[in-house]
């Protein structure tokens, strides 16, 4: 996959030298916490290397002017591809870059092929909805107590889609 490209944004494949800033922040139980790990993952470097030679999964990292400060990934599921996305460092959260940056993920999967984009969030990251929501997802259920963090709490989540006649691309004016 070639980098993605947009005004200062870059999202590219992540690579065996990103595994130590990866470890930093999937160790880190307040960037992980949504996730279910408030403790965070307890990851090495090796084991996070070995995580990225999988083709399985497209690991992508996010840099803004060049700073690597968060990442995503996707895979197919069934017809559908899933995606994720985790900006981990707090300077670039809630600045209207998770739009933008989802924004060229989104197009670029619909462009490949795609006709179907699912991801879930937890019930309880209402900022994170609101995002999903004004790119076009459509809430499909919420699954109440669905799973168990790593400190056995209950968790909720939310699942969502999003079609390509839905999707509000906020590279076109309607965003940072």
């Amino acid at each position: 996959m070639e980098p993605l490209k947009y005004r200062d944004i870059v999202i590219r494949e992540a690579v065996i030298k990103d595994a130590p800033q990866l470890v930093k922040w999937w160790n880190d139980g307040k960037i992980m916490a949504h996730a279910g790990f408030p403790n965070g993952l307890g990851i090495t470097t090796k084991k996070v290397e070995q995580q990225l030679q999988i083709k399985d999964k497209t690991r992508l990292i996010i840099e803004i002017k060049g700073k690597m400060v968060g990442e995503m990934a996707f895979y197919p599921k069934d017809k559908d591809v899933e995606i994720g996305i985790k900006i981990c460092e707090s300077n670039y959260q809630n600045q209207g870059y998770g739009r933008t940056i989802l924004s060229l993920l989104i197009a670029y999967l619909f462009e490949i092929g795609y006709t179907k984009i699912v991801l879930d969030t937890n019930l309880t990251n209402l900022r994170a909805q609101h995002v999903y929501e004004s790119l076009g997802f459509k809430k499909l259920r919420v699954n109440k107590d669905s799973w168990h963090d790593q400190l056995g709490k209950a968790q909720s989540s939310v699942d969502y889609e999003l079609v390509a006649k839905d999707f509000v691309d906020y590279r076109k004016g309607n965003g940072k």
